[in-house]
């Protein structure tokens, strides 16, 4: 049974910190590997550089949306195939644990459960913009 009186609190708890995580995840990818640095990676994973950018704008927006509680649900959906390309061009061949080299696949995996779950619960309490319409 789900506690109706504490739900959207809970569900406000782990939208804001899956918010700060893609905020911090992002910003390594501005601050310290820089956008160039990031596209080059991308490439020498054989994909298109630009698809870093794009990759960039999501977690970047989907974080701000995640935090401020606007459309969140959206934001959540819209971060999974992100994840999903993660595991399967970079953390994926690294095994499952996380602390092995080049990362396994077991956080981005968790990450990915974490954002269904926030899709299935909703924006929670003190979303700016709900994705939900009140009847």
């Amino acid at each position: 049974m789900i506690d109706t009186r504490f739900a959207p609190y809970a569900a406000f708890a782990l939208r804001v910190a899956l918010g700060v995580l893609s905020l911090a995840h992002v910003s390594l990818k501005i601050f310290v590997f820089t956008p160039a640095g990031t596209a080059g990676f991308f490439q020498s994973l054989g994909l298109p550089g630009a698809l870093a950018y794009l990759v960039i704008a999501v977690e970047l927006l989907g974080g701000v949306a995640l935090l401020l509680g606007v459309y969140a649900r959206y934001a959540a959906l819209a971060m999974v195939p992100v994840l999903l390309g993660a595991i399967v061009t970079v953390h994926g061949a690294a095994g499952f644990f996380f602390t092995n080299a080049h990362g396994g696949w077991e956080f981005p995996a968790f990450w990915i459960v974490a954002l269904l779950a926030l899709a299935g619960l909703g924006d929670g309490a003190y979303a700016l913009r709900s994705s939900v319409k009140s009847a």
